[in-house]
């Protein structure tokens, strides 16, 4: 039977990030993706430009409609928006029975724009940390959450402790954004093992969804029953080898392939 999992985010109209990024990167991996979309977002490659947060009833609707029907096993959250949204998705998953969590903390767009009301950070730290399997935050959405500018040796490091403190299971704390730097190194605390995971920084600007990405390939191989360092083992390759194929669209960050990958069927 094809391994489900639900992504409960925002809409891309762009369709390189969000529930249209999520969809696409399970496919590559081999998982059907069901969907549970939290908001409309109205943007492109150089901004959002308008943002419809949706209904509690019909977000409420979506789930309870997969989740009577379908064998889901793995839950990844994306854009909530809001702690009213937080707050409901946290009450699903616990009347659902899911064990395995991947959040990621969507709190800026690539472009800048805020996609996280304020105020919904403490709801987030404390309904859904404690639910999540496995946090996924870029350094700029770390360093909101600590609370502190994350620069220096050992930075990156510390900051993984604190957001494990914070509850989750384990902390995926993505390098990318540092500035300067010909590796990008991810690390990943369990609360005792650190793990590293190191690739060459890719000289592209098609790097729209990135995080959507990689946590929706997170989630697929936990659902097909990798451990959590090994899922995102295989989902850090997954995204290494697509970033070099970004499809040269728009005028700002652009989409990527999610399917060039040898072995992924083109579309």
């Amino acid at each position: 039977m094809r391994k489900c999992v639900l992504t409960i985010a925002g809409s891309d109209s762009g369709a390189g990030a969000g529930i249209q990024a999520d969809m696409k990167s399970m496919a590559a991996q081999g998982v059907y993706c069901l969907t549970a979309i939290t908001a409309i977002t109205a943007q492109n490659t150089t901004a959002v430009k308008k943002v419809q947060m949706l209904d509690l009833k019909i977000i409420e609707a979506q789930i309870d409609a997969v989740m009577s029907d379908f064998p889901v096993t793995v839950v990844k959250t994306g854009m909530l928006g809001s702690a009213e949204i937080i707050k409901l998705v946290a009450a699903k998953l616990k009347q659902y029975g899911i064990k395995k969590v991947v959040l990621d903390p969507v709190m800026v767009a690539k472009s800048g724009d805020l996609l996280l009301e304020k105020g919904a950070q403490t709801a987030l730290l404390q309904e859904l940390f404690p639910l999540a399997s496995i946090i996924t935050p870029n350094i700029p959405e770390a360093e909101v959450l600590c609370g502190r500018s994350l620069d220096g040796p050992g930075a990156l490091k510390e900051a993984a402790r604190i957001l494990h403190a914070a509850g989750s299971s384990a902390v995926l704390l993505k390098g990318g954004h540092a500035q300067g730097k010909r590796m990008v190194e991810d690390i990943l605390f369990d609360g005792e093992r650190y793990y590293y995971f190191r690739a060459p920084r890719i000289d592209t600007k098609d790097t729209h969804g990135t995080g959507c990405t990689f946590a929706s390939a997170i989630a697929a191989h936990l659902a097909l029953g990798r451990t959590i360092p090994l899922a995102v083992k295989a989902a850090r390759d997954y995204l290494q080898s697509i970033l070099p194929f970004g499809l040269k669209l728009g005028h700002g960050n652009g989409p990527m392939d999610h399917f060039a990958r040898k072995g992924c069927l083109h579309v």
